[in-house]
């Protein structure tokens, strides 16, 4: 990740440390004085504690969620799936929010790329995102899969490996 200098990085693959990847970047911005906004999707309010933490950093770097259940959304019922779905939209809407009023230098959309595996997001509506960042703004996505259909919109895909067998 440290060779590429575009402005849309994708941090995808199988294995672990795809957020600490993300947030080591943000880190670093904020070393070369730049400001952060890190959104969380599908992490749930298990990962308060990790929140908390980078909500320490704040003003410089500010860090968001808009889930309300514990656990993997995959394990919800139906009807906290539909809220948290509600709450996940609201997440998307406050990132083009982000974008379109220039509130930050880096913007992290932490398992972004999970919103596309759930359908929660379409390729199309991620393509209309990465292309709605402005100029100046880099962008960091994660999660796991990553549309092959959208290499050419993007300037570096970093793959985190898993090596164990699952």
């Amino acid at each position: 990740m440290g060779r590429c200098r575009g402005k849309v990085f994708v941090i995808c693959g199988s294995g672990a440390g795809k957020t600490n990847a993300a947030i080591g970047k943000g880190i670093k911005s904020l070393a070369e004085g730049k400001t952060v906004t890190v959104i969380q999707f599908l992490k749930g309010k298990a990962n308060e504690g990790f929140m908390s933490v980078l909500k320490k950093l704040e003003p410089e770097m500010k860090a968001f969620s808009f889930e309300k259940y514990e656990g993997l959304f995959e394990n919800l019922s139906e009807e906290e799936k539909q809220e948290d779905l509600m709450n996940l939209k609201n997440g998307i809407s406050f990132a083009r929010k982000v974008m379109t009023t220039a509130g930050s230098d880096v913007l992290i959309l932490d398992e972004l790329l999970g919103l596309v595996d759930l359908g929660v997001l379409s390729t199309e509506e991620l393509k209309r995102l990465i292309q709605a960042k402005p100029e100046e703004m880099e962008l960091v996505i994660t999660g796991k899969v990553f549309p092959a259909e959208l290499k050419k919109d993007v300037d570096c895909i970093s793959y985190i490996e898993s090596m164990i067998n699952t």
